[in-house]
């Protein structure tokens, strides 16, 4: 077997280390709670603006940075199909004459 000078490294592999791909920015970790007492750790570079809220990664609520005072849960509403919203719209006495009408231009045209 042949021996090799780039043995156990891949083809289009460059040199490692930090002197040869420049400087890393510096880095924070910051801790949010969620309100069920979960807590996520985001990395963001140290000089960006960290956000106020961020997503909890296991039950997807919203988490703060302080852990005794968690952001409330924002109710949403559930799915609603689209006849849902018709419905809402439309009283029943609506649909009455709007069928009637439509079925009053089909026998016309046939």
């Amino acid at each position: 077997m042949a021996r090799t000078g780039i043995r156990g490294s891949r083809i289009g592999a460059g040199p490692r280390g930090e002197n040869e791909r420049g400087l890393s920015v510096a880095r924070i970790a910051v801790t949010f709670w969620c309100a069920i007492g979960h807590s996520t750790s985001p990395v963001f570079a140290a000089t960006a603006e960290v956000p106020v809220t961020w997503d909890c990664h296991d039950c997807n609520r919203p988490a703060g940075r302080d852990p005794e005072n968690p952001p409330a849960l924002i109710p949403t509403a559930p799915f609603k199909s689209h006849l849902a919203y018709v419905r809402e719209r439309r009283s029943d006495a609506d649909a009455e004459a709007i069928l009637s009408e439509a079925l009053t231009r089909l026998r016309a045209a046939a």
